[in-house]
């Protein structure tokens, strides 16, 4: 079975950064695309940043030129350097994988359990 762990959430300034991690466990073959998605209270859950197995990324226009989000594929891991934190960027912020081929099977989506960021003013 394969499961996905995040890790890196926090408090901080604004002005600063933070980094997040998701490693995707199990007898994983291949992910097509990983990222990350985040909700603040009382809002829809909403695509932050996305990166395919071949390095092709996607940005909300409200973290363009501040996060960065990479990926490890020997390590199933994707990253997202997140710099000039801002208060609105407060949110539990979710690691997806989409399209997984793993030993057990086939998953379509699969879901982090949330990581929560805070950012002070």
């Amino acid at each position: 079975q394969v499961q996905l762990e995040e890790s890196g959430g926090g408090l901080a300034q604004a002005g600063g950064s933070l980094r997040l991690a998701c490693a995707a466990s199990g007898s994983i073959f291949t992910i097509e695309s990983m990222g990350w998605h985040r909700q603040a209270p009382g809002n829809q859950r909403k695509l932050v940043a996305g990166i395919t197995d071949g390095g092709s990324t996607v940005y909300a226009d409200s973290v363009k030129g501040r996060f960065t989000i990479s990926r490890d594929n020997a390590k199933n891991t994707v990253y997202l350097q997140m710099d000039s934190l801002k208060p609105e960027d407060t949110a539990v912020y979710y690691c997806t994988a989409v399209d997984v081929r793993a030993e057990g099977g086939e998953y379509r989506e699969l879901w982090g359990q949330g990581t929560q960021v805070t950012v002070s003013s």
